[in-house]
C-alpha cells in the first residue's frame, strides 16, 4: 500500500486552481493576497521569485591545446533565495517581499539577512 511521505514540518501539500503549495499556510495566504490585487490594494503578485544571493564561484578558465578558452570547473553553486511571493503595495509604493513561514530554520534565517545585506530588501514574514 502506498503512503504519502510525511514532511519534515508537517507542513500538508495542497492544490488550488492548479497551483502546487507546498504548506496550507502559503495558499492561504496567497488567496489573500488574490483578493488583495482584485480590490486594488496590491498589483503585480508573483509566486517563486528568486533572488540571487551568492553567485556561483569557478576555478580559473583553462585554454585548451587548440587554443580555445574553456570555463574553469564550478567550485560552488550559486545560493538563491526563493520567495514565496512578490508584490506593489499601491498605498505605499514599495515592493513587498514575503514568506509564509511556518518554521523558521538555520539556512532561511542567513538568507533573510543575506537578502538584507546584499538586496536591501527586509523580508515580511506571515
Amino acid at each position: 500500500m502506498w503512503q504519502a511521505k510525511k514532511q519534515k514540518y508537517h507542513a500538508q501539500k495542497i492544490v488550488i486552481d492548479g497551483i502546487d503549495f507546498p504548506s496550507k499556510k502559503e495558499a492561504r495566504r496567497w488567496m489573500e493576497l488574490l483578493l488583495l490585487q482584485k480590490a486594488g490594494e496590491i498589483e503585480g503578485l508573483r509566486r517563486q521569485v528568486r533572488f540571487e544571493l551568492i553567485p556561483a564561484q569557478y576555478a580559473p578558465d583553462i585554454v585548451t591545446k587548440t587554443g580555445k578558452k574553456k570555463r574553469g570547473a564550478c567550485l560552488e553553486r550559486k545560493c538563491d533565495y526563493i520567495a514565496d511571493f512578490v508584490y506593489s503595495d499601491l498605498r505605499t509604493g514599495e515592493t513587498v517581499v514575503e514568506d509564509a513561514k511556518g518554521m523558521k530554520t538555520e539556512v532561511y534565517k542567513i538568507k533573510r539577512k543575506l537578502m538584507l545585506y546584499i538586496h536591501g530588501i527586509r523580508v515580511k514574514e506571515v
